[in-house]
């Protein structure tokens, strides 16, 4: 009874699920950067320019430059480089987290307009690197505190 009852309410995130989700990412990345540079999911494509000054929309909602697009692309290569392994897509997860936590927070205390937005942030896009930060750096959290600091994991 104990056996079972511990198992129903014990969520474990595994080194395959860490893997998964560092390659997940690293997909999901890739695609932003990707399908950014593709005129008709890109709206305003023709002021896409290669930073602050661009007014290009990716899907009509998140604003993006040819420097942010190179930022997607680089991030979506490490991801699916680094998942490798479970220590890699870990390392990858807390990196991207933070790095994309860092982007939402200076895209929440820039002036949006100014050259200070010199990846060209929008609202929409600054929400989708928070939720993009919160996926990342929780899986890679989590499995760092089941695996007790980087060691080999109690449950795989």
């Amino acid at each position: 009874m104990t056996t079972a009852s511990h198992h129903a309410r014990d969520f474990h995130v595994t080194h395959e699920l860490v893997r998964s989700g560092s390659m997940g990412l690293g997909v999901v990345f890739l695609l932003l950067g990707v399908l950014a540079f593709v005129p008709g999911l890109t709206t305003q494509y023709g002021s896409l320019a290669l930073a602050s000054e661009s007014e290009a929309l990716l899907f009509g909602v998140f604003q993006v430059s040819i420097l942010l697009n190179i930022v997607y692309l680089l991030v979506g290569a490490a991801g699916i480089i680094m998942s490798r392994d479970s220590s890699g897509a870990r390392n990858f997860l807390l990196g991207s987290g933070a790095l994309f936590l860092i982007m939402w927070i200076y895209g929440m205390v820039i002036d949006l307009g100014s050259t200070a937005n010199f990846l060209s942030f929008n609202a929409a896009g600054n929400w989708l690197h928070l939720i993009l930060a919160l996926i990342a750096g929780g899986i890679a959290l989590t499995h760092l505190a089941r695996t007790r600091g980087g060691g080999r994991s109690t449950h795989t």
